[in-house]
């Protein structure tokens, strides 16, 4: 069977594509991605060609661009470019300059595919990728979920040539005469993948010739097992985990038959990425104080009384947000305010709403979350309180108060929490002649 005949077989063992689909290739000028937008031109599929300029190196970014546009002219394919900042994104974002462009290039292919009616975009990863993922995944503590690697199809994502491995795509790029571009950062061993591939696996290859074919049965292996425990762990996870607006509430009762079985617990957490450390620190805090936080990358997990709170992290470029003397309108996190200066001293009995004493503010003021060591005198209490004793006394959770704005005064004086209490020592009275009315509405 030749390439061909092979890719169409994988295909259609993968259930990848249907004949009416129209594809967008991912093509980066090197040796795998043009053996497969060769490869779908011979077999004939409706195709685009999509290429991405990171920018990143020189000459040689737009030597790729050529030999990827001149591919798509010969053959008379659509082409679609763009090129990017990438080292502005990651610097902007904080991120690597290697998941920059991996963020950059996906929401791209995404937003054509999206717009011009594709139903598949095609990335040429191949068998060899699909091993070093799972090894890098070993090497970083993953559990057996991270030991299946790459899947043929996710989304609207597919991989057509992880049956080919790096050799074989070698071999048929010089039987095919097909031009291809190297990146020469491919052969850096400072990038960890690269480091697998280039000095690790030939370990293998010398204790076993056919390594890549006996990784990959063991891979499938990985996904079997992984599948079979799913069957085991998925009625439970439905039983316990429920959904209540944008988090997640699991009752402690519900919970308490599985809480001291870590690897069931780690299964059963799995979709929100805590670590067996912080799952073991979950045990050790369940029939203890209430009050605890735990973190994963994208979420955080209160420990309560009678129950866990699950809810992704909020990822906020400014937590703070400022209120000068001109200012109208100003937004923190989902709220926003606005602000009207006048002398109108009557009283408005709203938790939204605060009138305070122009006089007596330092611009500009700041809106933030709660800080450790916060106090204020509250509206009607007696004396200065912690915020943390208020927020208890409040009933108000962990979750809630990091998303509680609080107006400070540029003298540090809190002024408001913002739809709960003002500050005492910043109400109007009757000497009053100036008052800053502030309105928090929530989106």
């Amino acid at each position: 069977m030749n390439v061909l005949e092979r890719l169409k077989s994988y295909i259609e063992k993968e259930h990848l594509l249907m004949s009416h689909d129209k594809i967008l290739l991912t093509v980066s000028g090197g040796k795998d991605s043009m053996l497969m937008a060769h490869l779908f031109v011979k077999a004939g599929y409706d195709i685009a060609i999509a290429h991405c300029n990171f920018q990143l190196r020189g000459e040689d970014s737009e030597l790729d661009e050529a030999l990827v546009k001149k591919f798509a002219e010969d053959n008379c394919i659509p082409f679609f470019v763009s090129h990017f900042d990438t080292k502005g994104y990651a610097k902007e974002n904080q991120i690597s300059i290697q998941m920059a462009a991996r963020e950059l290039r996906y929401t791209w292919f995404e937003k054509l595919r999206h717009e011009l009616g594709f139903d598949r975009i095609a990335v040429a990863q191949h068998l060899n990728d699909h091993i070093e993922t799972v090894l890098l995944n070993l090497s970083r503590g993953t559990g057996l979920q991270g030991l299946q690697g790459i899947f043929p199809i996710r989304d609207r994502i597919i991989r057509p040539l992880l049956f080919l491995k790096a050799s074989e795509i070698e071999h048929y790029v010089k039987e095919y005469s097909i031009a291809y571009r190297d990146d020469q950062s491919n052969f850096s061993t400072k990038y960890a993948r690269n480091k697998i591939r280039i000095d690790i696996i030939p370990h293998f290859r010398k204790l076993q010739p056919d390594f890549e074919t006996i990784f990959d049965q063991n891979i499938t292996h990985f996904k079997e097992s992984y599948q079979l425990l799913q069957q085991f762990v998925e009625p439970i996870r439905k039983k316990i985990f429920l959904v209540a607006g944008d988090e997640w509430v699991v009752r402690k009762e519900d919970l308490e038959p599985y809480v001291d079985n870590l690897p069931l617990l780690y299964e059963l957490f799995s979709a929100f990425n805590f670590s067996k450390a912080v799952l073991s620190d979950l045990q050790q805090a369940w029939r203890k104080a209430s009050g605890r936080i735990f973190q994963s990358d994208c979420y955080h997990m209160l420990l309560d009384r009678n129950e866990l709170f699950i809810r992704e992290k909020e990822f906020v470029s400014h937590d703070e947000a400022l209120v000068t003397s001109e200012t109208s309108t100003v937004e923190w996190k989902l709220h926003c305010f606005h602000a009207e200066v006048s002398s109108d001293l009557a009283i408005v009995r709203s938790n939204a709403i605060v009138k305070l004493d122009y006089e007596l503010l330092v611009f500009p003021l700041t809106i933030r979350s709660w800080k450790v060591g916060d106090s204020f005198y509250p509206l009607g209490m007696n004396g200065r309180k912690k915020l943390s004793d208020f927020f208890i006394n409040k009933k108000i959770s962990l979750f809630e108060k990091e998303n509680i704005p609080i107006v400070v005064n540029g003298n540090g004086d809190i002024l408001w929490v913002a739809n709960y209490r003002m500050d005492n020592r910043y109400k109007i009275t009757s000497n009053t002649k100036k008052v800053l009315t502030l309105v928090c509405r929530t989106d």
